[in-house]
């Protein structure tokens, strides 16, 4: 059924989708290599619909419309207004990149990056199982063609397609095991799902058993899109593959996303299940911790490096995730709100630190290796101030906002109780000291060695601002982290209840 309430509750997701193929069409008539027009439609696009989004959340209202397929709710749009403003920082950081490597020509770059952006939104919005999975497959598919954007490049071709094969394997893997609880549950609709698995065998169509096999296939899933252990494999090929402004667009905004489906699936949909599944996720964040941060130590290649700081950062993620138990209401919010926070502050430290890399990459010459950073801080103090308080957070050193994200992780396993979830508080810490060794040896090289590259630092004065601001947060959020965390913890409170 479609009212006037469900044009209201998609506004933001119709407006992106319009001005997007407007912007299309548009960029047909420009000729310029840095695409100006089209770089500022899209971002005074994406800046309209976070504002737009804000608002939404601000209010504080949950809307459902389309029949019930399709939610408003102030998690959702905070999600959404920080993917929007995370899509605005990547365009910034990434298009002197893209237009020295002539991947902007038809302004694929912008349409695929809002493409991408409306496909996380149909995700973060999704009450049904098929309206998750099409924004699935909508941000993905544009990722796959993002990745092959610079088609001259063999590395970037052979990334796409090692990203499109696993990514087909582990969409079918969701779809599988999607279908499988809609056979058990006999409703595609998660709050009808809820209700079919809290009220036991007399409202379950199938058995348990194909129920609880199916939560497994869902959790695979979820698990490749998080990029977590063991289906970890295309994150490091990607990452090193892709063009550095590609990256960038697959490993900051989709985190937001996944994030989302995750606590739309498991906990709106399966939140019955929930000792199944937590036990699945402590065992992928144990692991992802482990093979992540010993895995990133070996690393010369700074894009593998962060790509196994990435597996290791969702798998602390997953922990806030476990740490959500029993019936306890304002346990389940500290819980899923820290993991909320946890995803936002990794989202903000990670552009800053990409913003760094794009920076020093120039024509003909990609800053991809350890060694490249030498000397950074002789050749511009602000920049290396930048990317050392993004190396200090991710490490979760005091008082960056990193520590704080790290510290209410902890905090909602200890609440726990439980011997199991201390153990796990205790190994997260062990991991995170061993994590540190990598961060502060990129601060070491940019500090202490000598300076490999003379040439001057470009950048426009839109990145630089950018990069600033952006340094800026990652700080304060340290600080006074207090709003953001309330708004995180508010947000899932509204959801639970």
């Amino acid at each position: 059924m479609i009212d006037n309430l469900s044009w209201v509750v998609a506004y933001p997701e119709i407006l992106l989708l319009v001005m997007t193929c407007v912007i299309a069409l548009l960029d047909l008539g420009v000729k310029t290599p840095m695409r100006g027009a089209t770089y500022v439609l899209a971002l005074l696009t994406l800046v309209v619909v976070a504002i737009l989004t804000g608002n939404y959340a601000a209010s504080g209202k949950t809307l459902t419309g389309f029949g019930g397929m399709v939610v408003s709710d102030p998690m959702g749009n905070w999600l959404k207004c920080f993917a929007a403003v995370a899509m605005i920082v990547t365009f910034v950081y990434g298009r002197a990149y893209s237009a020295q490597r002539d991947m902007l020509r038809g302004g694929d770059l912008f349409t695929l990056g809002l493409f991408s952006l409306l496909g996380m939104f149909v995700m973060i919005s999704g009450q049904n199982f098929l309206v998750i999975y099409l924004g699935l497959e909508l941000l993905t598919l544009s990722g796959y063609a993002l990745v092959a954007l610079r088609r001259d490049d063999l590395r970037a071709t052979e990334a796409a397609m090692k990203y499109f094969v696993l990514g087909a394997l582990a969409s079918g893997f969701l779809l599988y095991g999607l279908s499988m609880v809609y056979g058990a549950t006999g409703s595609l609709d998660l709050s009808e799902v809820l209700k079919a698995i809290a009220g036991g065998e007399a409202t379950l169509k199938g058995s348990k058993q194909v129920l609880v096999l199916g939560l497994v296939f869902v959790v695979a899933g979820l698990a490749f899109k998080l990029g977590v252990v063991p289906f970890h494999m295309w994150v490091p090929d990607v990452y090193h593959g892709a063009p550095t402004s590609i990256t960038l667009m697959i490993g900051g905004a989709p985190k937001l996303a996944a994030f989302a489906i995750v606590i739309r699936l498991l906990v709106e949909g399966m939140a019955a299940l929930a000792i199944d599944w937590q036990q699945m996720l402590a065992v992928l964040a144990v692991a992802s911790l482990l093979v992540g941060n010993l895995a990133a130590i070996a690393q010369t290649n700074l894009k593998r490096m962060l790509a196994f700081s990435t597996i290791a950062q969702m798998g602390f993620m997953l922990l806030a995730l476990v740490a959500g138990v029993g019936k306890d209401g304002a346990n389940m919010a500290n819980a899923y709100g820290s993991a909320m926070f946890y995803v936002v502050t990794y989202v903000l430290t990670t552009l800053g630190t990409f913003g760094v890399i794009l920076l020093l990459s120039r024509n003909g010459f990609e800053s991809e290796e350890v060694a490249d950073l030498a000397g950074l801080n002789q050749r511009s103090p602000l920049y290396a101030g930048v990317m050392a308080i993004c190396m200090f957070s991710l490490a979760g050193v005091p008082p960056l906002v990193g520590f704080y994200a790290k510290l209410a992780v902890l905090q909602a396993l200890v609440a726990g109780g439980t011997s199991f979830h201390i153990g796990l508080a205790v190994f997260a810490v062990l991991m995170s000291l061993i994590g540190a060794f990598y961060y502060l040896r990129l601060v070491k090289v940019m500090y202490f060695d000598t300076a490999s590259q003379t040439a001057p630092i470009e950048a426009g004065a839109d990145v630089r601002s950018v990069l600033s601001i952006n340094g800026a947060l990652v700080l304060v959020l340290g600080i006074v982290p207090g709003g953001l965390m309330a708004l995180c913890a508010q947000a899932v409170a509204s959801l639970i209840g």
